[in-house]
């Protein structure tokens, strides 16, 4: 049933949004998109394991007990240890500070700089346009991981070069989904209007075009945040991410997790776990937050 609502009169002050209004939307969401408040679920309960990792770690993460080698699931050690006698839940809360800090920061990098890239594509059109989606169709060419993989093999072995790989990969991806979206928002009447009035070119696309393509940047944003976290965890796995004696998910899998397979099974599982998990979440999470800010599939829901 729908509720009238009573237009405002000239000179009338549009009313405040009620106090309650952001828990509101955040109800519907719960309700309608079960599967994506999960996968909020799970993102909280891994910010939240990494904010407080110091102070809910049962152990030192760098504490060496050649005694405790491999000690299976226990109640002294609920995941067990490794081959240096490390409590394997301890370098797991610890191994998320790591999978979020750079998640967080290559997603974020690359996907501003992919907005950046698309949204002065398509307002400035023309050969400019046509060279800058040739650059982003060679880089879309290569594989995320492959790509990653060249850039950290050229670049060394460290953390800041580690973001820079994974970041770089996510630039074309993003520029084009948020070129689609400026070229549409490009073609609206107030556009031309504010080109009219003299604004700059710099004025028109932030206030004008940007906010038109916060949407898509969000839902990209969400979306690579699992493959970051999936991409550190297979450089570090295959030697070219963090080294030791980081807490790493993906350094954990490379470790003694090959080696000792048969004899201490929990040092692959666990770390696996972990990955599997917070790449659910955050795919879960994005999938629903595509659907919630798409005005098409909201309209089907």
């Amino acid at each position: 049933m729908a509720i009238a609502t009573r237009p405002a009169r000239p000179g009338e002050r549009p009313q405040a949004l009620p106090r309650h209004h952001a828990w509101g939307a955040i109800g519907k969401f719960v309700r309608t998109k079960p599967l994506g408040a999960a996968g909020a679920a799970i993102i909280v309960l891994m910010a939240l394991t990494a904010v407080c990792a110091d102070l809910i770690a049962p152990y030192d993460v760098y504490e060496i007990n050649q005694q405790l080698q491999f000690t299976p699931p226990s109640l002294a050690h609920w995941l067990g240890t490794d081959e240096f006698g490390r409590d394997v839940l301890t370098r797991i809360i610890y191994g998320a500070r790591i999978a979020l800090f750079i998640g967080l920061v290559s997603s974020f990098l690359g996907a501003t700089g992919g907005a950046v890239i698309g949204v002065f594509s398509a307002y400035l059109g023309g050969k400019t346009d046509l060279w800058i989606q040739r650059l982003m169709d060679i880089l879309l060419a290569f594989p995320l991981l492959v790509l990653a993989l060249a850039i950290v093999t050229v670049l060394g072995r460290s953390i800041p070069n580690l973001i820079v790989a994974i970041a770089i990969p996510v630039i074309p991806r993003t520029a084009r989904i948020v070129r689609s979206s400026a070229l549409s928002a490009k073609e609206n009447v107030y556009v031309e209007a504010a080109r009219a009035v003299g604004s700059s070119h710099l004025r028109v696309m932030w206030c004008h075009i940007v906010p038109n393509i916060m949407a898509p940047f969000l839902i990209i944003l969400t979306a690579q945040l699992g493959s970051a976290i999936l991409t550190e965890a297979a450089l570090s796995f295959l030697g070219l991410g963090t080294a030791e004696p980081t807490p790493s998910w993906g350094l954990m899998l490379s470790g003694g997790a090959p080696m000792y397979a048969e004899k201490a099974p929990w040092l692959a599982i666990f770390p696996g776990l972990a990955i599997s998990l917070a790449v659910f979440g955050f795919n879960l999470f994005g999938d629903s937050l595509r659907d919630a800010l798409d005005p098409k599939l909201r309209h089907r829901t």
